[in-house]
């Protein structure tokens, strides 16, 4: 699989505003699309913890020059914002963020629209996915059904955004029964319930992603694929770490495995995976899912 970026021109605007209110500071977004084609798919990203808008670009990048228009949210853990652990705002982040991306979807015409040129007019706004890496994992996991289980065991409600259609969780946090004493202290919200998680998803983890918000060890972030019944596939990276690669950007401090086919491959699965979910095109899907190597491997139900 080729780390060169497909050879398709995209076009990229930022900053736009989404309304929102009860925020301290305005929900800004970046669209990424290619500069042709018509009924484009849509993906909604959720970063990582610390991330922006402006990060991800050897994931968004390829996105858009395989035929999607990426919208891009920055959340309020964002460095840009000043929001860390120590500010009594931090707990109710995790919230913050899935509203933002109710936000994003709720106000996508108007995004379309305020991104300029034909756009609007070019997009299938029907055929709508939701990705997120890490903590952006666990905020599109309740956009596809997903719950999160309070301090006192009870499943939250249901927050699940109707027209999301297909997803996919990357380096995603597991259940809560074996948070580290640091997790359990600093982001006791990892608690998903996937039981109701039922949006066709993939879920992609790496083989080398000791998490220290767990202490199980990389089959921690499969936890998704195996508990909820919407994710029909895994994509097992044995030698990923984290960042998968670099999905977060080349040479950044996280990049532990840096790694451009490994990135490629995991947008290029991401990609596929969602066309077909979608009903865009199922070639790209099944040609990955029924190759082999030691780089990778794919798990169905």
């Amino acid at each position: 699989m080729s780390a060169e970026l497909p050879a398709r021109q995209i076009v990229a605007v930022k900053p736009i505003v989404v309304p929102t209110s009860d925020r301290p500071f305005p929900l800004t977004v970046k669209v990424t699309a290619p500069s042709t084609g018509d009924r484009l798919p849509v993906i909604v990203f959720s970063h990582g913890n610390a991330w922006s808008m402006d990060g991800y670009a050897p994931l968004v990048d390829r996105w858009a020059a395989s035929g999607f228009v990426v919208v891009q949210p920055t959340h309020l853990d964002s460095r840009r914002h000043g929001i860390g652990f120590d500010d009594p705002r931090f707990a109710t982040l995790w919230r913050a963020r899935i509203d933002d991306a109710h936000a994003v979807i709720d106000h996508l015409d108007e995004i379309l629209v305020a991104a300029g040129g034909d756009l609007r007019a070019r997009v299938d706004i029907d055929r709508l996915a939701a990705v997120g890496h890490s903590w952006g994992g666990h905020t599109v996991g309740t956009l596809l059904g997903a719950r999160v289980i309070g301090p006192d065991g009870v499943v939250g409600a249901d927050l699940a955004h109707r027209a999301v259609r297909a997803g996919a969780l990357i380096a995603t946090a597991g259940t809560g029964d074996s948070l580290s004493e640091y997790a359990r202290e600093h982001l006791p919200f990892m608690r998903p319930d996937f039981s109701t998680m039922t949006t066709p998803t993939l879920v992609v983890a790496g083989g080398k992603d000791d998490s220290p918000l767990s202490t199980r060890g990389p089959e921690w972030l499969t936890d998704a694929f195996h508990l909820s019944p919407g994710a029909t596939d895994l994509l097992w990276i044995p030698d990923g770490e984290h960042t998968l690669g670099g999905i977060a950007g080349e040479a950044v401090r996280e990049t532990t495995d840096e790694d451009p086919a490994r990135v490629a491959l995991v947008a290029d699965a991401v990609a596929a995976y969602v066309a077909d979910a979608l009903g865009v095109s199922s070639a790209e899907w099944e040609a990955l899912r029924r190759a082999y190597s030691a780089d990778f491997a794919v798990q169905r139900k």
